[in-house]
């Protein structure tokens, strides 16, 4: 098992790893939309907070040896069910024809501001020429 951590994407708040491989999986923690510089800097519109908490997604997985173009499968956690037109429009802007699984989950508050947290489940990419 390999912890992951990049300062391309915020620092974990409490005792977790921004992300865990074991196996050739990678699992991302939750992201919220801050930007790893500047944490009170957050978007104020959902599409906005949707297309940095999956730069943060991203940034990790490719310090993990994935993508975006690998993720198997994402949770977002929204605190407002009316947000979601404005959050899948940003989400299929971001990741464009691939389609991984997914769930969405109206949840209570998240940290002030936030209004949505997105997890991840990704392969690692397969090296050209090798065999699975």
């Amino acid at each position: 098992m390999q912890e992951i951590s990049t300062p391309d994407a915020p620092s974990p708040a409490g005792h977790y790893s921004q992300a865990v491989v074991h196996e050739g999986i990678v699992y991302v923690a939750g992201q919220l939309p801050l930007d790893p510089k500047n944490a009170e800097a957050l978007p104020s519109d959902p599409g906005a907070q949707t297309r940095r908490a999956l730069n943060n997604v991203g940034v990790i997985l490719e310090a993990a040896g994935s993508s975006l173009s690998q993720t198997l499968q994402m949770t977002i956690y929204v605190t407002d069910i009316d947000h979601w037109p404005a959050v899948n429009a940003a989400y299929a802007e971001v990741m464009g024809s691939h389609r991984p699984a997914r769930a969405v989950v109206p949840v209570g508050n998240l940290r002030p501001g936030c209004i949505l947290e997105v997890q991840a489940i990704a392969a690692q990419e397969v090296p050209t020429g090798t065999t699975i």
